[in-house]
């Protein structure tokens, strides 16, 4: 009995260590194809900036141009310091457990982690205004056109859950990162295979921006940006 016992564990931990090889040898292999080549004919005339926290990303535009005023859609009422001072908007996807339960990854629960590993966990964006953006190995500047700027504008919109008269669905909490943010209600679930990255690497993708086949790391995004 205690021999089939330990069978089977070295069964489930070679399976594991086996998942979790090939998991990330894909994530490398695929992270690392060009899934786009840039225009040079295109005017590029709108800065954007390609933001991580480290593990996560987000994609950072102008607070207001003349294609979009993003305080229309994400009211700077929503926020703790209600600033107006702001150039810039950040957004990102995720996991609407791991934005408000887990801050930081002492945070970090075995229920929290599974729930969004394994896809049945509920989605939220989360907003941050900025009064200015500076460069660095974990924010990377890019110019795009008018074309590329409404492909990134509309997958943003596409992702929101919203009410019943079309406005995004602000999530009442104090699990807010600063002054400046807050959190919306989002469609889509977060899996093993679909984090907060791959969301933002589809949507440049979508809009012929620097970007990877596939990825699940902010690393798979960011080797694309770096001069």
């Amino acid at each position: 009995m205690f021999k089939k016992m330990m069978m089977f564990l070295l069964y489930v931990i070679t399976g594991i260590l086996g998942f979790a090889a090939l998991y990330f040898a894909a994530d490398f292999i695929f992270s690392r194809i060009p899934a786009n080549s840039n225009d040079p004919n295109s005017k590029k005339e709108i800065t954007a900036y390609i933001l991580s926290n480290g593990v996560h990303t987000d994609i950072v535009l102008p607070v207001k141009n003349e294609f979009e005023d993003w305080t229309k859609i994400f009211p700077i009422e929503n926020t703790k310091g209600k600033s107006m001072n702001n150039s810039y908007i950040s957004i990102g996807w995720g996991d609407k457990g791991f934005y408000l339960n887990t801050p930081e990854w002492k945070d970090l629960t075995l229920k929290t982690a599974l729930i969004a590993g394994f896809g049945i966990g509920e989605t939220a964006l989360h907003v941050t205004y900025y009064k200015n953006m500076v460069e660095n190995d974990l924010c990377y500047k890019i110019q795009i056109d008018s074309i590329q700027y409404s492909i990134l504008k509309n997958y943003i919109i596409d992702a929101l859950d919203k009410d019943a008269e079309g406005k995004p669905i602000l999530i009442h909490t104090n699990a807010q990162y600063g002054d400046n943010d807050a959190f919306y209600e989002a469609k889509g679930a977060y899996s093993l295979f679909y984090s907060c990255n791959t969301w933002s690497n589809s949507a440049l993708k979508k809009a012929n921006m620097p970007s990877g086949m596939w990825t699940v790391f902010d690393k798979g995004i960011l080797q694309h940006y770096h001069k």
